[in-house]
């Protein structure tokens, strides 16, 4: 893998991290009615130990097939380029 597709990884993976997290944050305010229970936030000093747990496995399983995916179109976007 030359650096032009390592960058295009790259890029794919840091714009589909940003996109999966303001999509869990708008999940989870969808499904709960509050904002999400993130680290720092007022919102996470007092949520309950069920609802970080439950957010934390939410944001967990978000992740992991935003990065199924993102792997794959990185796959894809470079075997078009390669062409």
């Amino acid at each position: 893998m030359n650096t032009v597709q390592k960058l295009i990884a790259t890029g794919i993976s840091l714009g589909a991290g940003f996109v999966g997290s303001k999509l869990v944050d708008q999940l989870w305010k969808g499904f709960t009615g509050n904002t999400a229970p993130r680290k720092g936030s007022e919102e996470a000093a007092e949520a309950s130990m069920r609802q970080a747990l439950t957010f934390a496995v939410f944001s967990a399983v978000v992740a992991a097939v935003i990065q199924v995916l993102a792997d794959r179109g990185a796959t894809k976007a470079i075997a078009k380029f390669t062409k």
